[in-house]
Parts: structure tokens; sequence; C-alpha cells
């Protein structure tokens, strides 16, 4: 059966945006980041009778595709209970993909509505996508999961210009990049040989500076306290069952202890490191404090990941927190928390809760009536102790996060520390694609990054994204490693500028469309010939 033109153009939506997906570390499939100019070309050759319906549903087919390949690991959350909630697993990855998918819709629409033609029309689509992956970044919160600047392996050459333009900016120029060479398909020549020109000297000056930003970053020397990283490897569902509570308990403790050559100044338990609330292990009186203090040296300091609770027993509040602890003498001192502001929706808590609450969606949210948002970040300024960011799971997902908290305690931290719960997610690529997108706050902010999870990845980054090999502890492994804190660099012009460069862009392809329109307005009306 030979399909309809409408139908094979659905078809290839769907596989370009798989490829522009398939990109992304860890698959690493650069070459599929063509996607972008296949979605171009689709759109421009959408249905003459409905133009902006066929341009919508063609830059959402490929969204779909897109987000299905990036987020298929949320199904593993579901499974984590299986009997329970496993019957969600491929509606929850469907909806999902679907319901993200709409913004690309939009922004395939908004190229269609502004009808440029020739070359500069790679300046608009570019500029569209990137205005719509901004909108995912910050509508309910935002889920910014993979946004297409971050194709690139974190710590590459390529990368290092989200140190000057964000991750928002890099998303621009790399959808521009990838679309240029489908200007060869059914247009002049000599345009597309100057743009693609354009495009490859570009790309080459990119790697070029990139290259150079890393070569000092060479011979960088870690000279910082030292930090151990905790990664006990227990996998979600261990915490749901109670006697297994002194087990992971004693992982945690067994690792703190652990032996080494020169004891940590700093030790990094992961997000909800113990399954219990923090007011319940951590009292005073309790075992398992003094097992803590016992299992620290004196003076080390543990950042520790927790829930915790607020208020009364008629009203609890329960915060998603990081607490700073000293041991100081034969008790625990607690120096500093940050509770997480970004909560993640139907995860943490339920947007629209008065109008989905009837509808069951409640079910989904782990702990009642979800988290309480805790205040705007701002780092943790602890004599003592290095400056610290903390960047609490999904919170690493967002470009200037941690600027605008700089900005806002007027003290620019030495440290990001992301604490995260991965285990939800298995043995996916979900654990690997977000060590790649939260290295991206780093290279941003040329800030090193300390990242630690229950069951990998878990890492020490550099100041330029690259995770140093032997921190890295793998998926499903069992360990902890013990790393000097790696410098700082000196102020991006990210940290500087945040996402002007990102508001240009926009603004260049506003002016490119303006300009377009103005000059074939401007042209003479054609008389028809004379009877």
């Amino acid at each position: 059966m030979k399909l309809s033109p409408a139908w094979q153009a659905r078809l290839i939506a769907l596989a370009a945006g798989a490829a522009a997906a398939l990109a992304h570390p860890p698959f690493g499939i650069l070459p599929g980041l063509l996607g972008y100019g296949v979605i171009m070309l689709l759109v421009d050759a959408g249905s003459p009778e409905r133009p902006l319906r066929s341009a919508f549903l063609r830059g959402w087919l490929a969204g779909v595709a897109y987000f299905a390949i990036g987020t298929w690991w949320v199904a593993e959350a579901f499974l984590v209970d299986i009997a329970a909630h496993g019957w969600m697993a491929p509606f929850a990855v469907t909806y999902m993909a679907a319901g993200i998918a709409l913004f690309w819709g939009l922004a395939a629409l908004l190229y269609r509505a502004a009808r440029v033609a020739g070359p500069w029309r790679v300046i608009v689509f570019a500029a569209a996508f990137g205005a719509a992956e901004w909108l995912r970044g910050h509508i309910l919160t935002g889920f910014p999961w993979n946004l297409p600047g971050e194709s690139w392996r974190a710590g590459s050459a390529v990368s290092q210009m989200a140190s000057v333009v964000g991750a928002y900016g890099l998303t621009v120029i790399t959808i521009g990049l990838a679309a240029t060479p489908a200007l060869f398909w059914k247009g002049p020549r000599r345009p597309a040989v100057i743009a693609c020109g354009a495009a490859a000297v570009l790309l080459v000056a990119m790697i070029a500076c990139g290259a150079l930003r890393l070569t000092p970053a060479s011979a960088s020397v870690p000279s910082g306290p030292l930090v151990r990283i905790v990664q006990p490897d227990v996998p979600q569902e261990a915490k749901y069952d109670p006697q297994s509570f002194a087990r992971i308990f004693g992982k945690y403790l067994t690792l703190t202890r652990q032996r080494a050559a020169k004891t940590p100044d700093i030790v990094i338990w992961p997000e909800g490191a113990i399954p219990a609330l923090a007011e319940q292990y951590l009292a005073e009186g309790t075992w398992t404090r003094a097992a803590i203090v016992e299992a620290l040296s004196p003076g080390q300091v543990l950042l520790v990941g927790v829930a915790r609770v607020e208020g009364t027993a008629e009203a609890p509040r329960y915060f998603n927190s990081l607490l700073v602890l000293r041991r100081q003498g034969d008790d625990l001192v607690q120096l500093g928390r940050y509770d997480k502001f970004r909560l993640v929706p139907f995860g943490e808590y339920l947007p629209l809760d008065a109008l989905l609450s009837p509808l069951g969606v409640k079910n989904l949210v782990q702990i009642g009536d979800g988290f309480a948002a805790g205040p705007r970040p701002a780092p943790l300024a602890i004599p003592g102790l290095p400056v610290m960011q903390p960047l609490i799971c999904y919170e690493s997902l967002y470009p200037g996060f941690t600027r605008e908290g700089a900005r806002r305690a007027g003290v620019a931290p030495d440290l990001i520390v992301n604490v995260s719960n991965d285990a939800w997610f298995g043995a996916t690529s979900g654990p690997l694609q977000h060590l790649n997108l939260a290295s991206y706050r780093a290279i941003e902010e040329g800030v090193p990054m300390a990242r630690a999870t229950p069951t990998g990845v878990s890492a020490m980054v550099d100041a330029y994204g690259r995770v140093i090999p032997s921190s890295r502890i793998r998926q499903g492994f069992e360990a902890v490693v013990d790393v000097a804190l790696p410098p700082r660099v000196v102020e991006t012009p990210y940290r500087r500028l945040g996402d002007l460069p990102f508001s240009i862009f926009i603004i260049a392809g506003m002016a490119v469309t303006a300009v377009f329109h103005w000059r074939r307005l401007k042209k003479p009306l054609r008389m028809p010939p004379a009877a």
C-alpha cells in the first residue's frame, strides 16, 4: 500500500525528531543533528490549503519522537512499585512526550507564519525553536531536559560556547548550524554555498575557541579541600522496605568512614539518602544520630539530602532539602540548609491542583500534598568552607539558576553541589543524560560541580564541564571517591551577561522577519497589461 504524501511527511517528521534525539549523549550520533534541517524543509513544504495546521502537526510529530527517545526512562519510575503503578508506564511516556512536543508544534507554526524565504529563513527557524525551548524551560516551573544546545558532550570544545551564550544561546546556534545544509534542497545553489560556508566558519571558530579555552584547563591542579562523594548503590525499591532501613543506613556509615591516605574535609550523601524524615533519624538522643557522629571524623562536614517537615501534624509542610552538618565534639552541628526551590511537576508537586486533584492525578505525587518550595536560591557561605550552591536533582537542568543565586547574594560559589536521586530511573540512559546536562551548569558558571547519586552516575566535574576520570562512579556500583576540589575559572561571559546573547538571537530572528516583509511591501505593484 502506497502512503499519501501527507503520511510520508508525517513519518519523515518522526524520523527527523528521532535523529535529533540520538545526537544527545549517551548515544552521541551527532549527524542526527541534521534532523533539524529536515524538520525545516517539512514545515516549508506544508499543505498549501492549511499551511499553519500542517506546520504545527509536523513540528509536533518531530517533537513527539524527540522527547519519547529523550525521556523514555521516565517509565522506569513507575516500575519501582510495579503492582500499583506499572500500568501507567506506557501512558506516562506517551502523554509526556506528546505534551512537551506541543512546544515544537508552536515553534513550527511560528516559523511557517513568518513566511521568510531564502537562506535567511534558517535564522528565523532557529530563533523560533530557541524561543519555544526557552518557554519549555519556564512554563509550570519548566522542564528543560535535553535542550538541543546540550547535544554536544559536556566538556568538549563546542560545549565551551555555553560559557559565553549559555545553553539556550547554544540551542539557537546548534539548530541554525544543523539546518543550514537543508538549503541545498530545491533551492538556489549560490546562496546555499555562501550560507553553508558561513556556518562552517562559525563551527570551526567554536571548535578552535573551545579548544583554546580547554588548553590551560589541562594544566590546572586541584588545590581545594578534599571531597568524598558517597554512592551506596541503593535501588529505589529498597527504600520502601522498612526492614532495609538498617542495611541502607549502614551502607552510608561504612562508606563514610572508609579509611584513606588523607581524611576528607567534606562528605556528600545524595538526595533523600536515608528513607526517613530528617526529624526522625537526626533527632537528639537517637542511635542513628550517634552513629553518624561516630562515622565522621572530628571537624568533618557532611552534606546530606533529606526530606524534612515543618508545621503541625494537622498542616505539615514537607521540604526536599540539603543539610550541612559538622561533627563538633560528640555531636552534630547544623551549619546551613538549602530547601529545593524548583520542584518537579507531577512528581514533587501538582500544578493546577484544584483542576487536576478531582481527576485522581494527585496520586502521582510522592508525599501527601507534595513538597513545598523553598526560598529563591542563594549560595551557602559558611566560614571555613567553600561557598556552595546546592542544586537538588532537577534544578541542575536550569541555565542561569546558579548565576541568579550568586547575584542575589552578592557572592559567587566555589562549588556547585548537585545531589540527585537518579535511582528512580534505574540503569537507563536517564542518569547518563542527567550527568551531561548538569555538567553544562559548570561550563556556564566556570565553577566545578560535585555530583552525588544513590546508584550513579556520581562524579566531580571541573569548571569546564569535564568529568575528572578518577572521580566517576558508574551506575550500579557501591563506592566512594575522594577528590580535591578543582579551581573555578575567571568569571565567564555568561555569568556577566546571562541570557542576553540568547535574547539578541531571538530579536535577530524577529528583525529578519520584519525586514523580509518590509522589503516585499516596498516592491512596486505590477499592473496587469492593458487590454
